[in-house]
């Protein structure tokens, strides 16, 4: 799996926007998992499976460094201090060992920042959980790669079967390197040259289309500023008048439903997973909402649309644009609202502007990073939700001769209210709720608002 992958050497413009605006803790990008077992997994084959990933997957093995001066993309660069133990630990889990204990465990972790001299990675294997059981929690940054992407790299430690062959030899890990600051700012400038003459190449490609047909391309002109518009407009208080508050501290919690029957209630609306995925979380908030005695049409989400394609398929880093809009939760009727999401997200993959934000990215990131993290928090700290829907493994997979049960992710808030990400696996589907405490501290009322959405919509199969 990892032979098909594709590392480049520096960050794309995107990502290292997403990794520059963390000046502002607010807009953090970490994802927090949490992958539970029927069964610990074994100590020393586990340990030898994640040491074999660390080689395969350099990413596992790789610091971001900046060259100072230039304003380039971050570099991914082998740690000449690379310590295994640092990024795999093992805990007990706290009594009584319930999903609730485990879910307090991961809290914390998921909250704290990362050591930006190390590997941008932790595994923490928890034992003692109740029945036997056990579990992985697993943090990652988003720069390192998109939700796709992380179920394509945790494919390099699963296993298909409890017992599997032996994998063989190790492979050795990359050599670790030292770039001097002199040498890393020519490598940006060098970096900066070539992007300076790919601009000027699709300038002329672009000007010479222009006098072919003038009006033709002064209408596409006039349709991508007003697209880029609605991307880049302020939005610096939140639509919903009850999730307002917004702090460092979360929360954690989940939902299982069943896949097929969600599925046939998408069938039954004429749509697909997502939208009834969508319609079930719009529900959710709606019920929220009137708990607390507001009734409102409207909520601003932001929802990833992959970009990934054939060229892009084995690319190890991050292939979305966000698409941040308002959606409504106020339709009672669940088939009518998955029809109208259907036809807003249908709109919202077709903006002109989302197949240039990595262009746009890269203009912003030539600016100062204060001026980014502001104008960025302008954007993103208005958002009510996020929301994620990540295709799993569809086959039964092992982790050191333990069998997987289930699989849940927690997305960034990235100054959003919550997050809720869905992971298909198996016959389940697994919503991971991240929550900020400020801006929902009733949590059990709001998950509870949440699975009814999805009862509303799962009744219609």
């Amino acid at each position: 799996m990892s032979d098909d992958m594709r590392f480049e050497r520096r960050m794309s413009d995107s990502d290292a926007l997403m990794w520059g605006i963390e000046k502002d803790p607010l807009l953090r990008s970490t994802i927090t998992a949490v992958s539970l077992f029927d069964r610990p997994p074994d100590q020393e084959r586990l340990r030898d499976r994640v040491e074999r990933g660390t080689c395969l997957i350099p990413r596992l093995r790789q610091r971001v460094v900046s060259a100072p001066l230039v304003a380039s993309p971050p570099r991914w660069v082998f740690d000449p201090n690379f310590d295994l133990d640092y990024h795999l630990r093992r805990v007990r889990a706290p009594a009584p060992g319930d999903r609730r204990a485990l879910l307090d465990l991961a809290e914390p972790i998921g909250m704290q920042s990362f050591d930006r001299a190390r590997p941008l990675w932790e595994f923490t294997v928890v034992e003692g959980l109740a029945d036997g059981k056990a579990a992985v929690i697993q943090k990652l940054h988003h720069s390192i790669t998109d939700g796709v992407g992380a179920i394509k790299l945790a494919m390099v430690l699963f296993d298909l079967e409890r017992e599997p062959d032996d994998p063989g030899h190790t492979p050795a890990a990359a050599e670790a390197e030292h770039p001097s600051p002199w040498g890393l700012t020519l490598e940006a400038l060098r970096h900066e040259r070539r992007r300076q003459l790919g601009i000027a190449r699709r300038a002329v490609g672009s000007a010479t289309r222009a006098v072919r047909r003038p009006a033709a391309n002064l209408r596409s002109i006039v349709e991508l500023a007003a697209s880029a518009g609605r991307i880049l407009a302020p939005a610096t208080t939140p639509h919903s008048p009850v999730m307002t508050e917004r702090s460092l501290s979360v929360s954690f919690d989940t939902i299982s439903v069943p896949l097929d029957e969600t599925k046939n209630a998408a069938k039954a609306a004429g749509g697909k997973l997502n939208d009834a995925f969508l319609a079930a979380v719009c529900g959710g908030m709606r019920l929220y909402h009137e708990h607390h005695g507001d009734t409102i049409e409207q909520l601003r989400t932001t929802m990833p649309i992959s970009i990934r394609d054939e060229t892009t398929e084995t690319l190890a880093g991050n292939q979305f644009v966000p698409a941040r809009f308002l959606i409504p939760i106020g339709i009672r009727d669940p088939i009518e609202r998955m029809r109208v999401i259907r036809e807003l997200v249908a709109f919202q993959r077709n903006e002109p502007a989302l197949t240039f934000t990595d262009a746009i990215a890269g203009i912003l990131n030539r600016l100062p990073t204060a001026v980014v993290t502001q104008l960025f928090g302008s954007m993103l700290k208005g958002v009510d939700f996020v929301t994620s829907n990540v295709p799993g493994v569809p086959v039964p997979v092992f982790f050191a001769g333990a069998a997987l049960e289930s699989q849940v992710a927690f997305g960034p808030l990235t100054g959003a209210a919550a997050n809720v990400t869905l992971v298909s696996y198996l016959d389940d589907l697994h919503i991971g709720v991240n929550m900020d405490s400020a801006a929902i501290p009733d949590r059990d009322v709001f998950i509870e608002c949440l699975r009814e959405g999805f009862d509303e919509v799962r009744k219609v199969a």
